[in-house]
């Protein structure tokens, strides 16, 4: 996986430490394991935000991993097409144009689902690109390539960011 301070799984196996670590320090007694064990689990908690965190800037998508990308021409070009598309219905609107309000809604409707198939190629490598750099880091473990396992770890990073782009932007539009 990515660093281990920004990776998703080993957020939940640091939750799952402190959780029953805390369990065994209250069967026990002992508060100073559970306590430490309630620390492990906030610290999971912050180390699964992390692993999520995502900075947008124009097509670009930044993650916590360092690594950066441009998101799938789809995204920006259905979006300027849903901009075009609600500015004719606007204007067709105002102007009592039926023809040009309708060119505009459909224009805007083009632009949705364009906008959507982007972010479902940019989900899908990142899926892609996550699987393969793992795979490949832990073949190339094996055989003791850090080479390959460089290349893999980046290979991942990229995947991991194009996800959390596509990701952040499917949220931001269901909020």
């Amino acid at each position: 996986m990515s660093d281990k301070n920004t990776s998703t799984l080993q957020s939940y196996v640091d939750s799952a430490t402190g959780a029953v670590q805390s369990a065994i320090g209250s069967l026990t007694g002992n508060t100073s394991d559970q306590n430490a064990g309630e620390a492990k689990k906030s610290k999971a908690e912050l180390e699964n935000d992390a692993s999520h965190a995502t900075a947008k800037i124009g097509n670009f998508s930044a993650s916590s991993s360092g690594a950066i990308t441009k998101d799938d021409p789809n995204r920006s070009d259905g979006s300027w097409n849903q901009t075009i598309g609600s500015a004719k219905e606007t204007v067709g609107n105002l102007v009592g144009s039926e023809d040009l309000k309708r060119s505009g809604a459909q224009q805007n409707a083009e632009g949705k689902a364009q906008e959507a198939q982007g972010q479902l190629n940019d989900f899908g490598s990142g899926l892609a690109n996550r699987a393969t750099g793992a795979v490949q880091g832990a073949v190339a473990g094996i055989t003791g390539d850090r080479e390959a396992q460089l290349k893999a770890q980046e290979q991942h990073d990229i995947g991991k960011t194009q996800q959390r782009g596509a990701e952040h932007d499917i949220q931001k539009q269901n909020s």
